[in-house]
């Protein structure tokens, strides 16, 4: 199951809201518990990913989550942000959810609002006859306070992990109190009877009737029963905790049914910590209910469970199911982790593996993606591309890769990389190092909501990121020895593939497959079919005669013209595109010659249609020209398109079966760009897109979606470690 952990950091950044406004959420978890959260769930099976609780969450949610009308198979999210700021900010994340239909673990809105609301809460308990302190609210400290019965503690009305707790035994000590809660925490202070005696925590997991009581937690007072657990001893230096403590079987039952009532009077969901308080005469006190019990490791509710026998994966991997069976009627989660006899582990699936291991190492992948857009790799870059080349060489080199390198003149060295010594591959990897951006267009490296913008990351060192990071995976797996693969990077993508082309077949006919890793489509769309393009330049000049009254013919009106018929050319219903990308014309006195230059590009569908163009492209150019005109015709780059075979359609299937595995939506997609898998012979299977998602290639937005990193590297590694057992034999029906 696709799984978001959804969390707050710990300052409020620019990018998190609109403006700062009302108070701010002093409650955080620690990015290392949500990390553990997150490792938890993938040692569960899952796909996980982590994502910041603020106002771009429903897009980055979008990109990930699956997309039930379409029939996938429903994902879930973990909820642990307690909220930026503003008042009842339990609330913010689901209500978000709800409105946008993805399920998530733990209460609603609803059930958030009134136990975050500590009046809201205790006025429930008494209308269903739990027993609750006697308590007092106060706007104003000035305002009167004759009927307080002391000793009383003093709290904030709408805080919870024990902000602002004060106990007071005379009536200035509750003035300063209700004053420091009132200015401290903008909300109105809760005097609530203080009663002496022993706090007991009591977990709760599942829902009515099926909802399991953890043992109860006692909170050790070293025997002081006016002692109270205060916000630094939560957080610094946590008190003892007693589990099980010393009660008798009939006191325990009745602190677990009142726990129980508690949960249900307030509309919980899936799990909670009621705080319970015993006095002198063994009469019982609901304090309050956090409706998101901390998952910390030094809290109570995680010690209890693992006195009840839980470890933090299969306590964690439990919340999950318990919402899943409130949500579908039946659990979606097979967690066989955790049922394992004592003394015998069993292994986790390789794609787990691979997939926390990418996960823990996201940073590291886009460090090496950052490095290298840092490089200028214009495909007339020599040094740029070379100096990215050795980059890239030394670590394949580490990884336990053989390089060849093949000499170039025009543009950078290409580069050939393999972890066998065999003649054939089971898959070759292309990417290329080149861009189209100079000097003067680079985009430097940056992050914007989730996706990262630089030039070439979408078009080509994405992908390179891709290619690092699903090797790493393999070999921290032990999983690469057996994978017979090839990588061939070339330096020659925007011209085409010129100097690379015959390269690029030789090596695709010793390998049983070809993926290519330019940008994968935001839909999941990975390329079984791509445009053919080619590239001319154009020019003319005019032949001035020296004879007197003999006006030249007009370069500027002539040169329009053709344009206007070139562009004529394009069809959409044909799949043709011609289009004048550059134009420059200039005319001069005398009897200097006038010159115009034209370039121009063609995108076309159909392996048959690039004769025919190349021969009206050429007509148009040459008609009215005798005895009045020059014309050179220069063709550049071609590539012819790739077409849909069936060879590639049963490496789609086999690739297909990987990525439902991993969760990762993917489908076949026809590509109106060229690529080098135009270079790939016919009868060998070859797909491309298996980059990063993005797009805007070639613009000063070029992205990728960060997390997509995750996804793709997994996919890559999985493809290599299963792409000796690839069949592209015809299924029998």
């Amino acid at each position: 199951m696709k799984i978001a952990v959804i969390y707050n950091h710990l300052e409020i950044d620019d990018s998190d809201v609109i403006n700062i406004f009302g108070m701010p959420n002093k409650e955080r978890y620690n990015p290392k518990t949500v990390e553990k959260v997150a490792t938890a769930l993938e040692k569960g099976g899952h796909n996980v990913r982590v994502l910041k609780g603020n106002m771009h969450i429903i897009e980055s949610l979008q990109h990930f989550m699956p997309k039930v009308v379409r029939g996938e198979r429903p994902g879930m999210v973990f909820n642990m942000a307690y909220g930026i700021q503003g008042q009842s900010r339990y609330t913010h994340i689901p209500a978000m959810l709800e409105m946008v239909g993805i399920p998530y673990v733990g209460s609603g809105p609803d059930g958030h609002t009134i136990a975050l609301d500590k009046v809201l809460s205790k006025m429930l308990f008494q209308r269903n006859d739990i027993p609750t302190p006697l308590f007092w609210i106060f706007s104003r400290a000035d305002e009167d306070c004759t009927d307080v019965q002391y000793p009383v503690i003093v709290k904030p009305k709408m805080e919870a992990v024990s902000f602002g707790l004060r106990v007071v035994d005379n009536e200035k000590d509750l003035k300063e109190a209700v004053d420091f809660i009132i200015k401290e925490f903008n909300q109105q202070a809760l005097v609530e009877s203080f009663i002496p005696g022993r706090e007991f925590a009591v977990g709760l997991i599942g829902n009515s009737p099926d909802l399991e009581v953890l043992p109860i937690v006692e909170i050790d007072l070293c025997g002081d029963p006016n002692a109270i657990q205060s916000i630094d001893d939560k957080m610094k230096q946590p008190r003892g905790k007693i589990c099980p403590p010393e009660l008798s079987k009939e006191t325990t039952d009745s602190i677990n049914k009142l726990a129980i009532r508690a949960f249900n009077a307030l509309g919980l969901h899936d799990f909670a910590r009621v705080d319970i308080r015993m006095d002198q005469n063994g009469d019982f006190y609901l304090l309050e209910i956090n409706s998101m019990a901390s998952l910390g490791m030094t809290g109570t509710y995680v010690h209890s469970a693992k006195v009840k026998g839980y470890t933090y994966t299969s306590l964690v991997n439990r919340m999950v199911d318990v919402a899943a069976f409130r949500y579908f009627g039946d659990s979606f989660i097979q967690n066989d982790i955790d049922v394992a006899k004592p003394g015998k582990k069993k292994s986790e699936p390789l794609h787990f593996r691979i997939r926390s291991y990418i996960r823990s190492q996201l940073s590291t992948i886009q460090d090496y993606l950052e490095q290298m857009v840092a490089i200028n790799t214009n495909v007339n870059n020599v040094e740029g591309l070379n100096t990215l080349g050795n980059w890239i060489s030394t670590r394949f080199n580490h990884l336990g890769f053989h390089r060849q390198a093949y000499p170039q003149s025009e543009v950078g060295n290409v580069l050939y990389f393999s972890n066998h010594l065999k003649e054939h591959n089971n898959v070759l990897i292309l990417g290329h190092l080149d861009t189209k951006y100079d000097f003067d267009t680079y985009i430097p490296f940056h992050e914007e909501r989730g996706r990262i913008i630089g030039s070439g990351v979408a078009e080509s060192k994405g992908g390179i990121a891709i290619i690092l990071g699903a090797i790493q995976a393999l070999r921290f797996t032990r999983s690469i020895k057996n994978a017979r693969c090839g990588i061939l990077l070339t330096t020659d993508d925007t011209l085409g593939g010129r100097f690379s082309k015959k390269l690029i077949s030789e090596i695709a006919q010793k390998s049983k497959c070809v993926i290519n890793t330019k940008y994968g489509d935001i839909k999941g769309g990975i390329v079984t079919s791509c445009a053919g393009t080619r590239e001319y330049q154009i020019l003319l000049s005019n032949i001035k005669s020296r004879k007197i009254n003999q006006e030249p013919k007009d370069i500027i009106s002539f040169v329009t013209k053709k344009v206007t018929a070139w562009q004529k050319l394009s069809s959409e219903e044909k799949g043709i595109l011609v289009k004048v990308v550059k134009l420059n014309a200039w005319a001069t006195e005398g009897i200097s010659s006038d010159h115009a230059s034209v370039t121009i590009f063609v995108r076309f569908n159909e392996k048959n249609k690039s004769k025919e163009i190349d021969r009206q492209i050429i007509k148009i150019a040459e008609k009215d020209a005798a005895n009045a005109f020059h014309v050179q015709i220069k063709r550049s780059f071609r590539r012819l398109p790739v077409q849909e075979s069936s060879e590639s359609l049963k490496l789609f299937e086999n690739i297909k079966g990987i990525a439902d595995q991993l969760e990762v939506r993917i489908q076949p997609m026809q590509r109106n760009t060229s690529s080098d898998i135009c270079h790939v012979p016919e009868h060998i299977p070859a797909l491309d897109g298996f980059g990063p998602i993005g797009g805007d290639t070639h613009s000063p937005n070029e992205y990728i979606i960060r997390d997509s990193l995750i996804d793709r590297s997994a996919l890559l590694a999985m493809i290599i470690y299963k792409s000796s057992k690839f069949t592209f034999e015809d299924k029998q029906s």
